[in-house]
């Protein structure tokens, strides 16, 4: 006879009138056995009770003693933490564990519920959202993995999305890529949310944001109102959040990229070939359907975009060019030593004459490039290099034998760099005396230490300053120079 039988047993012949005692006797079962059975039965007859799992009743906790003090601590500071309140029962002694004091005040405090997700819905064209991304990918032909960051804008009534591969999170490229995306729905919301990035809020007072002047003027260019998330809040803005995850699961994961722009490529035909035309999970219909009811309600762009060129002047040096950003831009020759007005855009770099007539327009190399002269012939580049380069050889080589090792040396170990080794030694004169740079490179050649960088840490540490006034002579210099007389 299972339980269930036996169960049924005793309790049918006990409403029957059969003792606790025959009931044991009969059956072959102690008699308390038999009472817990009737009992149980009973109370289930009686009294209701939840079809749940019921709280197993607690014993004796060491927390019980402190709960007095933790009630008091808690009544005069409001805002304690778990962990401070947990380092002040330590300092009385207490030996539990943390898990076990948050769980005692989960149950004073109650434990704070997340806000609900609420996604607002909102009509055609009347809101945007744009955030930025970062991901690091691996290019083939470096074989490296480089950050890349990535902007996105979406249009939330339709879901369909614009993505830029971009080098900054600068607000010149953002104004930039807005303009881009503007131009990619042909057309723009009456609203455009934002993060609390720089390049859009400057501060939040009385809260509200306080929008920085150039992104304001951006909108009002426009014509969209800004507007921005609450502080610590991200779920505000989950119809731009929510796509990141899958671009990166979507896009990024299982595809190769031989280089950036490779990278932008198949990111353009992934978002016009796969990601407009699939099925939005909760709209239940495709993107680029929805965008056809939208388009409609669009603001028209303007027919002059916002200018987000950089402005600035330049002089022409004696090469006849000016520098921007790292490269030197050809003028012609008769401006030479002029101080020219400069325009520079994302793409383009425009240089005018001082009277402001446009001389010379650039396409701006891509980041990396390694030729920095723009506009001059191979001849022009090969000489002014070549002319730089001997130039500053022949300056150190005029600073004795143990440079003209060190500059040897340095043409063998680092034949790509060694021109930037050079102008850094040579730019230590501004500071120490020719003696000490002689004994800082001397040193580097015994050791096998090339670095620039690492001799002007030495020069630092054990050289005086020539802009410095100092009272006593750093020590290890004349040690040094005791050093090198017996070498």
């Amino acid at each position: 006879m299972n339980d269930q039988e036996l169960e049924n047993s005793i309790v049918t012949l006990y409403a029957r009138g059969w003792s606790i005692r025959g009931l044991s006797a009969s059956l072959g079962i102690g008699r308390p056995r038999v009472r817990r059975i009737i009992e149980k039965d009973k109370q289930k007859r009686e009294t209701e009770t939840l079809p749940f799992a019921q709280p197993i009743s607690k014993g004796i906790s060491i927390i019980d003693s402190y709960k007095d003090y933790i009630n008091e601590m808690l009544a005069a500071h409001e805002k304690l933490t778990n962990q401070r309140l947990y380092e002040m029962l330590q300092e009385k002694g207490y030996t539990g564990g943390i898990t076990i004091l948050r769980d005692y005040l989960v149950g004073i405090r109650g434990k704070k519920a997340p806000d609900p997700i609420t996604c607002v819905e909102t009509n055609p064209g009347q809101r945007g959202s744009h955030d930025w991304s970062d991901y690091n990918i691996m290019y083939e032909e470096t074989g490296k993995e480089e950050k890349t960051t990535f902007l996105s804008f979406i249009l939330n009534y339709c879901r369909r999305q614009y993505i830029e591969v971009v080098e900054d999170k600068t607000q010149r490229t953002l104004l930039d890529a807005l303009v881009n995306t503007f131009i990619y729905f042909d057309g723009v919301p009456y609203e455009v949310k934002s993060d609390n990035q720089k390049a859009c809020v400057d501060k939040w007072s009385e809260g509200k944001p306080v929008f920085n002047k150039t992104y304001m003027e951006f909108a009002t260019h426009y014509h969209f109102t800004p507007l921005a998330i609450h502080p610590g809040k991200p779920r505000e803005n989950l119809k731009i959040e929510r796509p990141f995850y899958y671009l990166e699961t979507n896009f990024l994961n299982g595809r190769k990229f031989k280089n950036k722009q490779d990278l932008k490529e198949q990111l353009g035909q992934w978002l016009l070939y796969y990601n407009d035309t699939r099925t939005h999970r909760t709209t239940g219909k495709r993107p680029i359907d929805m965008y056809k009811e939208e388009i409609a309600y669009l603001q028209a762009l303007p027919t002059v975009h916002y200018d987000t060129s950089q402005f600035g002047y330049r002089i022409v040096n004696n090469e006849s060019a000016i520098q921007w950003n790292g490269y030197f831009y050809k003028v012609p020759d008769e401006y030479m030593h002029e101080t020219c007005p400069v325009r520079a855009s994302a793409s383009e770099i425009t240089i005018y004459s001082p009277d402001f007539k446009k001389l010379k327009q650039y396409t701006i190399p891509l980041a990396g490039t390694h030729n920095k002269y723009i506009g001059f012939n191979k001849r022009e580049v090969s000489r002014s290099i070549s002319v730089k380069a001997q130039e500053l050889i022949e300056r150190l080589n005029d600073m004795g034998p143990i440079m003209q090792q060190y500059v040897q040396e340095i043409k063998k170990l680092k034949p790509s760099h060694y021109l930037d080794h050079l102008r850094h030694i040579l730019s230590l004169k501004a500071n120490y005396y020719h003696e000490d740079i002689i004994i800082a490179v001397n040193r580097a050649l015994r050791f096998k230490i090339y670095e620039a960088s690492s001799i002007e840490n030495f020069l630092t540490v054990n050289a005086q300053n020539k802009t410095e006034l100092s009272l006593m002579p750093k020590k290890n210099t004349r040690d040094e120079k005791k050093r090198d007389r017996d070498i």
